[in-house]
């Protein structure tokens, strides 16, 4: 009876997650950015392995931490926008 060979983490979805957590701490667009391309490169390369390597798990919760975070910033800047534009337009209404 022979022991199966662990599978290898994909380094790429290592760098994906640690990049989508960046993303929420330090680095707040580079880090989701990163995490996002990471994420989306190691699935492929996941893909590709045939079972030998793993980390699905690992990428895709590096993709989801970058979109959420990319999302929140369109928000907040839109937000911002409409807002201090919505001032502007009360503005000239009242002047």
């Amino acid at each position: 009876m022979s022991i199966p060979a662990p599978r290898q983490t994909s380094n790429y979805a290592v760098i994906a997650l640690v990049a989508g957590i960046l993303g929420w701490t330090l680095l707040p667009l580079l880090g989701s950015l990163g995490g996002i391309i990471f994420g989306h490169m190691a699935r492929g390369e996941i893909r590709r392995s045939n079972g030998q390597l793993d980390g699905d798990g690992l990428a895709i919760t590096g993709l989801v931490l970058g979109w959420a975070s990319v999302a929140l910033w369109v928000i907040a800047i839109l937000a911002f926008i409409l807002f201090f534009g919505g001032l502007a337009w009360l503005a000239t209404l009242n002047a």
